[in-house]
């Protein structure tokens, strides 16, 4: 599903983003990644969903090579990816509910469907009786639960999740992990960017730990996971 090879990024004038980084998630892993501010967790995950382009290597996501399917093809792979961002953007001029349900009014699906699937995981986040606010009038971890039901609708290939839960509480993030597993059970690739150390170990998955732009641990198991020392 997705497989990085000696990748590296550059921002200039001389910050190192990424350098020399392999990687490889089959279809249907489960993925932490893990490491301090700053250590390269938001750029990877930004070159898999096609925002930035690596400087150097590759980066395949399902087969397609992300340095060379142009804007078209990345449109058409966006289509099979959920993505968590770090500051939500929702929708501002849109409902709760009409933000959740943007992705299947793309894809052309039925108000009356969209509502529905819209409503159920409004509800599986707590947030129900918020269905008919606006953004604006949101917490920040309201606001992150509306990003984080808006992935999972639309069921995609591939969820990337960038700190899904940093501004939830222990319940809430336990909530969020529970809907991203029951995704993974399903068949869905699942990648979560988090600080969230404990979240990491209690969930027993693959992780790896970034430090200024290197991988320097991969975990098959969580139980294993200790981070940079």
């Amino acid at each position: 599903m997705i497989h990085l090879h000696n990748v590296s990024k550059f921002y200039p004038p001389d910050q190192t983003a990424l350098k020399g980084v392999d990687l490889k998630v089959a279809e249907g892993d489960f993925l932490f990644i893990a490491g301090a501010s700053g250590a390269g967790k938001s750029t990877l995950l930004k070159l898999l969903f096609g925002a930035q382009r690596c400087t150097g290597g590759e980066v395949l996501v399902g087969g397609r090579n992300m340095a060379s399917i142009g804007r078209d093809g990345i449109a058409s792979l966006r289509r099979e990816i959920g993505v968590v961002f770090q500051d939500y953007k929702l929708l501002p001029r849109r409902t709760v509910l009409d933000n959740v349900g943007y992705g299947l009014e793309v894809l052309g699906v039925g108000i009356k469907e969209r509502r529905r699937l819209a409503l159920l995981l409004l509800h599986a986040m707590g947030l129900e009786d918020r269905a008919d606010a606006y953004p604006v009038t949101l917490s920040g971890g309201e606001q992150q639960r509306v990003a984080i039901a808006r992935a999972l609708i639309r069921k995609p290939r591939l969820i990337l999740a960038d700190e899904p839960t940093g501004n939830l509480d222990h319940e809430m993030s336990r909530r969020v992990f529970d809907l991203l597993l029951e995704a993974n059970a399903s068949g869905v690739t699942v990648v979560v960017a988090t600080h969230n150390l404990g979240m990491i170990e209690e969930l027993n998955k693959r992780s790896i730990v970034l430090d200024r732009g290197k991988i320097i641990g991969d975990f098959s198991q969580a139980h294993s996971f200790r981070g940079p020392q």
